[in-house]
């Protein structure tokens, strides 16, 4: 037990952020708080819907520190991945109309430092690479994940696997991976992930499999299949992970229990973690027992590990309510893929499925409905209306990356008031 706490003490002085550090925006938590996205770059403008070329999403990410803002709401259609550049900032909460969808391969955030990511779907499809995952990391350090709705990838749909620093994935939907595999993703880091306020939700396994220095809190996972739910490393390699206040909720494709292959190489400290496995319609579960034998032969710890966690944690039942009503990319609006995932969790048992096509779900791939955004005079980013309120000048482009007396970007302050500040 010395040896583990002076490990964890090791890590923790080593690796975890400054409290005292700027926020990527207000709400961020977790390791991965304090990524600066685009802050000291410029603007970029993504103008038109198309897979590449001036004025398209994969041109916006292909160079670093920017602040990527969208004049144009619908799907983007994808033929090849996107790998993303350092020090980005994708505001999916600019786009007008229904929001933003990048459909038809996977993307990268592999060395994307920095990145600050929030209110964009990312929806792979069988069309993707073979053996892919419809995000993927494999190295970098610092980045933010908020509000994303990740579906349909045909090896892990959102996985962390690597030398990987300081990851936060927040207010997520990671959801239907494509049998065969249909993993929801592995999160394996020694340098620290935070996963909180997701939904896992039609994913056969990996819901998700974790190692090494991980913190899972108000998550909720539905419907997983007979690879397992929450998997406890499955490895020789020693993992310290918190688990508290999620709940898990079986469904029809659910035939295995929420924790699997543990040893005693997982160092957990868990706590009020509920489950419902009857999926009789209704959401009645209760706490695990905190057990080995609720929680897989993991080596379950009395003490919390030190990680920066939620600033609010609730209590399971009320993070299933926080999760349904807020998580995935609801603004502007909520598409009829995640509207439809979250009537499955609803269902408490009664709906769901594991799918090997996209085309073949009862919830069907989005549709395109194309939008334009409101005047912005100068092209920097932020309406007119919204500088002429907040006394900008709407005819004057470089105000935009100035910096206010927030410490944030003027522009950032435009992107940041869009949606709500707090979890």
């Amino acid at each position: 037990m010395g040896l583990l706490k002076l490990l964890a003490t090791a890590y923790l002085a080593a690796l975890i952020p400054s409290v005292s550090a700027l926020l990527a925006f207000p709400g961020a938590e977790g390791f991965g708080r304090n990524a600066v996205g685009g802050r000291t770059g410029s603007v970029y403008h993504v103008t038109n819907l198309n897979d590449s070329g001036a004025g398209s999403f994969r041109d916006a990410v292909s160079k670093a520190n920017r602040i990527v803002v969208f004049d144009v709401g619908g799907i983007i259609n994808i033929t090849t991945r996107i790998p993303v550049s350092k020090n980005i900032y994708i505001a999916g909460q600019t786009a007008p109309g229904n929001g933003i969808t990048v459909y038809g391969n996977g993307i990268s955030f592999s060395n994307a430092n920095d990145a600050i990511v929030r209110y964009i779907r990312f929806r792979m499809g069988k069309g993707g690479d073979s053996g892919k995952d419809a995000i993927t990391i494999a190295e970098g350090s610092t980045m933010i994940f908020d509000h994303v709705s990740v579906s349909w990838g045909r090896d892990e749909t959102f996985s962390i696997n690597g030398a990987v620093h300081n990851v936060t994935v927040q207010n997520t939907i990671i959801g239907q991976g494509l049998e065969t595999h249909s993993c929801g993703g592995l999160m394996q880091s020694d340098y620290g992930i935070s996963l909180f306020r997701n939904l896992y939700i039609d994913n056969k396994t990996r819901n998700p499999k974790v190692k090494g220095m991980n913190d899972f809190q108000n998550n909720v996972i539905y419907n997983w299949g007979g690879g397992g739910a929450y998997i406890a490393g499955d490895s020789e390699g020693p993992s310290y992970a918190n688990i508290i206040n999620n709940y898990f909720i079986s469904g029809p494709s659910t035939s295995v229990t929420a924790f699997t292959r543990g040893n005693a190489n997982f160092h957990g400290y868990v706590s009020e973690n509920y489950y419902d496995s009857n999926k009789d319609g209704t959401l009645n579960g209760s706490p695990l027992c905190v057990q080995t034998s609720c929680y897989s032969d993991m080596d379950i710890q009395q003490t919390r590990f030190d990680y920066p966690g939620p600033e609010r944690l609730m209590a399971a039942p009320d993070a299933v309510t926080y999760v349904l009503n807020n998580v995935g990319a609801n603004f502007p609006a909520r598409d009829d893929v995640d509207k439809g995932l979250v009537a499955e969790v609803q269902s408490w048992g009664k709906k769901g499925e594991l799918i090997s096509d996209e085309n073949a779900s009862s919830l069907s791939s989005p549709e395109n409905s194309a939008s334009v955004a409101a005047t912005d005079s100068d092209g920097d980013g932020i309406p007119d209306a919204w500088e002429d309120a907040h006394g900008l000048d709407s005819h004057d482009a470089s105000d935009a990356m100035k910096i206010s007396s927030s410490g944030y970007a003027n522009i950032e302050v435009y992107v940041n008031s869009l949606v709500p500040s707090t979890n």
